[in-house]
């Protein structure tokens, strides 16, 4: 074979393997804390088609985050980085271009990228566009950077969606804003977060693609995030005998007013959120199935590298918290890993701690991409099984700033009583096989001894002073090893990204 059919230099990009091209899918499943993804407290399985995957290809169990909550947790996960290093946080809500990405590494040698988003936070508005050719935002029928389906959402009709719209026309193209407009108040379905339009969307594009170039498709998928609005046939397996479906979508969902004490909900309660929570997972699962069947019908799957992750967990009531913010609890770090094709097929179970900062380099390793510039400047370490690099030891975790703000709290609910001011700090984690500390800006400790204690409830710092120091001594022994991001301040989100935020939960 000559140096012409093994190796093709094309006008998208340098060099491409074209007798052995590898297609990477990259799924983040958001909001989807490993405990409930696979049998969780005897319940049906939740998910059947990850299962599979992992029984064919190779399943994480010590898979963690380096942040817990989507803008950080994704920007690590682009970038090969900490959030110290890629300074994106609740203190500056941004990517910025410093920092090399994956996506650019693939493009830069000639893949085709794709972006197929569901969650605000994930778009170029916030930095997560370079890199790649195609992003499309599925709240969106039109893609625009004016978001007029949330007028159309959260007005009550008549005069006030009448007014609200004008005011939106006004910005940008009046056509495109009117389509979306439409399409947000009629067609845009409830009991869906975007999946199902999501794989239609992508089951065209795989059908119409250029088959010259591989391609890195990433899809992030929103379902398990609150508000917890499953198809009754996929919750009512996970409800408690004595929840009826409609009992359970009447249990307040407002994580805000539960923290700061407003709301009171039972154990009852948190139950029926649990069981619509396992039902969203259960019901994504089956649409990455569905997503699975489309690259098999494109004649893709074979050849196709397929990671399935999440960004971050959730709080059901635990530690007193909901949603996913204010902690570095493994209730939000600890998160499903599963990787399909290539040197990952029948890799069986791996049980050493890896994290989402090391899958760049490893999805590099895995379609033979050098990408030097990039690599240089990833803190993450490849797990491909091919590559000697040792394991993560100790692992970390990082909340640069509260999100949402105490500020923003208190414009959403008043003043706000001490036991919502605590979370008013930042946090980093250090975790060891054997144990992990939680040390706030606040002075506060927390030592686990995770082998007896996973779901890290009782804090033995103070009977362990000597373990709490040499947890300190490495985690700052860390800090010094690199240079900080050095970021401008806080970053204004425009006024269709906030709305769409704060219909997510999110408080600006």
């Amino acid at each position: 074979m000559s140096v012409d059919e093994t190796v093709r230099i094309n006008r998208w990009g340098p060099l491409i393997d074209s007798v052995h091209p590898k297609n990477v899918v990259l799924i983040v499943m958001d909001t989807a804390r490993a405990a409930d993804t696979g049998v969780p407290d005897g319940s049906p399985p939740t998910t059947p088609t990850l299962r599979r995957l992992a029984d064919q290809g190779t399943a994480f169990t010590n898979a963690a985050a380096a942040a817990p909550w989507t803008l950080p947790s994704h920007a690590s996960l682009f970038t090969g980085t900490y959030p110290s290093k890629h300074g994106a946080h609740a203190g500056h809500k941004r990517l910025d271009g410093s920092l090399p990405t994956l996506t650019e590494a693939f493009r830069n040698n000639g893949y085709e990228t794709v972006a197929v988003s569901n969650n605000t936070w994930i778009s170029e508005e916030f930095g997560f566009g370079r890199g790649f050719e195609t992003f499309r935002k599925t709240w969106q029928y039109v893609q625009s950077d004016i978001d007029l389906g949330q007028v159309a959402r959260t007005t009550d009709g008549g005069i006030e969606t009448a007014r609200a719209l004008a005011t939106r026309l006004a910005e940008g193209n009046p056509l495109i804003n009117v389509t979306n407009a439409i399409y947000g108040q009629f067609f845009r379905k409830r009991d869906d977060d975007g999946a199902a339009r999501t794989n239609e969307w992508i089951a065209e594009w795989l059908r119409d693609r250029n088959r010259e170039r591989p391609f890195f498709l990433f899809v992030n998928y929103l379902e398990p995030h609150l508000e917890y609005r499953p198809p009754e046939q996929y919750a009512e397996q996970f409800l408690p005998p004595e929840v009826s479906y409609r009992e359970a979508m009447t249990v307040p969902q407002d994580a805000w007013s539960y923290i700061a004490g407003e709301t009171d909900l039972s154990e009852r309660d948190f139950a029926a959120l649990r069981g619509l929570y396992r039902g969203e997972i259960a019901y994504l699962d089956d649409r990455i199935g569905e997503l699975k069947t489309a690259l098999v019908k494109a004649g893709e799957w074979e050849d196709t590298v397929f990671v399935i992750t999440s960004d971050h967990g959730e709080n059901i009531g635990d530690h007193g918290l909901m949603d996913h913010q204010y902690c570095l609890y493994d209730t939000l770090l600890h998160v499903p890993l599963v990787v399909h094709g290539g040197a990952f097929t029948d890799g069986g179970t791996v049980d050493h701690p890896v994290q989402l900062v090391d899958l760049p380099p490893t999805l590099l390793d895995a379609t033979g991409i050098d990408a030097p510039s990039a690599r240089s400047g990833f803190q993450g370490r490849s797990f491909h099984p091919d590559t000697s690099a040792p394991a993560h030891t100790p692992t970390i975790a990082e909340y640069i700033a509260p999100q949402p703000s105490m500020e923003a709290l208190e414009r959403q609910l008043g003043d706000l009583p001490d036991r919502a001011r605590r979370y008013d700090r930042s946090l980093r984690a250090v975790r060891t096989g054997e144990h992990k500390l939680i040390r706030g800006s606040d002075g506060a400790r927390e030592l686990y001894r995770i082998r007896d204690d996973p779901w890290e409830t009782g804090n033995i710092a103070e009977r362990n002073p000597e373990t709490v120091a040499e947890l300190e001594a490495a985690l700052d022994k860390w800090l010094d090893s690199f240079e900080h991001a050095t970021v401008s301040g806080p970053v204004t989100p425009s006024k269709a990204a906030r709305d769409r935020l704060e219909e997510l939960g999110y408080l600006q």
